[in-house]
Parts: C-alpha cells; structure tokens; sequence
C-alpha cells in the first residue's frame, strides 16, 4: 500500500511537471502569437521525464519506462543546442545522465526474472501491452522527429509534425490509460490533447498570415 502511494504521487508530480511544461510553453505562444519552445519547456521536461521514469519503474510497466528513457536524452540534447546544459552543476549533470544508464543495467544484470517480469508482465493482457508500446514509440517518435528537425535547422524548435505525432500518440496513450485504469496517464493526456490541438491551431493561423 505505501509502495501504491509512493508511486502515485511521483506518478502525479511527473504529470504536474508536464502539464506545467506544457501550459507555460502554450502560454509564450499564446503571448508571441506563434510557436515556440523556451528553455523551461526543455528543463521541466526533463525533470517530469526523470520522475515518469521512476513511476514505471515502480508500476513495472515497460512501455512508460522505454518511452522515457529515449526522451530523457533528446530533452538533454535540446539544452544543449540552446546552450542551457553547460549552466547545470557538474554533479547535476552527471547524475541526470547517469541515472537511466544505471537502472537499464540493474535489469538486465540483477536477475532474470525481474527482467522478465517487466517485459513480459502478466499482469497486462497482450493486447493491451501491445497497445502501450505502440503508443509510447509513438508518442516518444514525435521527440525524435523534433530532435532530427532540430539538428538540420540548428535551432531547437516544435514544428508541425510535431504536434501532428504528440496528437495522435496521446490519443493512444489516454486510451491505453483507460483501459490500465490509471488515473495519472489519463488525466495528464487529457489536458495534453487540448494544448496541441491549440498548438495546430496557432501553426494555422500563422501560416496565414504568411
């Protein structure tokens, strides 16, 4: 029980920290009438992500936990073009690049049944583990289609098929989150949906004006 609630509330801190990334990043485009994606954007991610992290591991549920260690480093990666990462402490940064390194290794060196149990966890039906992990590339691939766009255009950024992909991805993942009952996928991709629909919305409307 205190294992339950002890996850619950870095679950629910993690989806805080990424609706708060979200409104704040919603709300400079709103303000600059167009879309951008300020520093804070990439730093409480990268923060949520950590703690997201945490929260699968606990819940032994692998698709959050393969979706967030690939973003963990893009979200780096980004500090680093905008040239913020130099400014983290030493200690900071190694931590923060050490730490998913080091529970990636726990598994697959502690014991093999643990690593069983969180890829083949029966508790999740397979159809619906399928789904997870289908909607966690998916939703991770829209960080990988940003990183890409990112590194041609030497300029961190959110372009269309960003939004596009974020959409979609958690459209799947709420659906997934109903079908875990898990409140903390559920209502942080609920309010997700309506700031990238507005996200499009403002892609549109600039496009426009062009």
């Amino acid at each position: 029980m205190i294992v339950e609630w002890v996850g619950l509330s870095i679950g629910f801190s993690s989806q805080f920290l990424f609706s708060a990334r979200t409104f704040y990043q919603w709300f400079a485009s709103e303000k600059e009438k167009k879309v951008i994606a300020p520093r804070y954007f990439w730093q409480l991610s990268l923060v949520a992500s950590f703690l997201m992290f945490l929260y699968g591991d606990i819940r032994n549920d692998f698709p959050i936990m393969l979706g967030q260690a690939i973003t963990y480093f893009i979200y780096i990666r980004n500090l680093q073009i905008l040239d913020e990462w130099k400014y983290f402490p030493k200690i900071l940064r190694f931590a923060a690049l050490a730490f998913p390194l080091a529970i990636i290794i726990y598994y697959f060196t502690n014991d093999e049944n643990e690593l069983n149990l969180l890829i083949i966890n029966t508790s999740i039906p397979r159809a619906l583990f399928i789904l997870g992990i289908t909607a966690q590339v998916l939703f991770t691939f829209r960080f990988v289609y940003q990183w890409i766009h990112s590194e041609v255009n030497h300029s961190s950024g959110l372009p269309l098929g960003f939004w596009l992909i974020s959409l979609t991805g958690a459209s799947l993942i709420l659906v997934y989150g109903i079908l875990r009952q898990d409140l903390v996928l559920i209502l942080g991709n609920l309010f997700g949906t309506v700031v990238y629909v507005r996200n499009l919305m403002l892609l549109r409307k600039s496009w426009k004006r062009v």
